[in-house]
């Protein structure tokens, strides 16, 4: 499984509405004017690179780092179980066609292996699952920790818009608008306050 599909597109969002009101559309005498936002007169747009943010983003590389081990214990988990099964089926054919079972053991066998092949399936749902819900909770931290710094990065930046440009999603950017090694530099400073500040707690705690 790759990043981008493990993690999929990121989109970063600074400002909310633009409106544009047309010259010859002035409210009449009689009329109240509409409460609109009123339009920027410079339009000032940046860019993040996703797949930048997804390398050099320390969070992401470690929760990456979590998220990979734990899909190749899986995967490792799933195979054994089903080598075993496999090789389970195959004694039981060899056997059976030796005529080693009466009937009664045979059918008993057989069920059993119906079992195994069951909880196998079952098993196979429920690890999924479990991946999958540890990528979401991955995504949801992400994408808060990502907006929680924007918000106060574009406070002193006041850029109207910033996009997020994973690919060739966006045709043409010029370079002198991107800003990601600025948002790259930003989170892994807060990230690293934010584990010494646990790692703080932690040691307090222990005293």
């Amino acid at each position: 499984m790759t990043k981008k599909n493990l993690f999929g597109a990121i989109a970063v969002a600074a400002v909310a509405l633009i409106s544009f009101n047309s010259c010859d559309k002035s409210p009449k005498a009689d009329e109240k004017p509409a409460n609109t936002a009123q339009a920027p007169t410079e339009l000032k747009i940046a860019y993040v690179e996703v797949d930048s943010l997804m390398t050099r983003y320390e969070f992401c590389k470690e929760y990456s780092l979590i998220l990979e081990k734990k899909g190749q214990n899986i995967q490792a988990t799933l195979q054994q179980k089903g080598q075993a099964l496999q090789a389970a089926a195959n004694n039981f054919q060899q056997k059976l066609q030796q005529n080693a079972y009466t009937r009664e053991q045979a059918e008993q066998i057989q069920a059993g292996l119906q079992k195994q092949n069951a909880d196998l399936e079952a098993l196979q749902q429920r690890l999924g699952a479990e991946f999958q819900e540890e990528t979401n909770k991955f995504n949801a931290a992400l994408r808060d920790s990502l907006q929680h710094f924007i918000a106060k990065y574009n406070k002193d930046k006041k850029y109207t818009m910033i996009l997020s440009k994973s690919g060739d999603n966006i045709l043409y950017a010029d370079k002198g608008i991107d800003i990601t090694n600025d948002v790259i530099a930003g989170l892994n400073k807060a990230y690293k306050k934010g584990a010494a500040k646990a790692e703080d707690k932690k040691d307090e705690k222990k005293k």
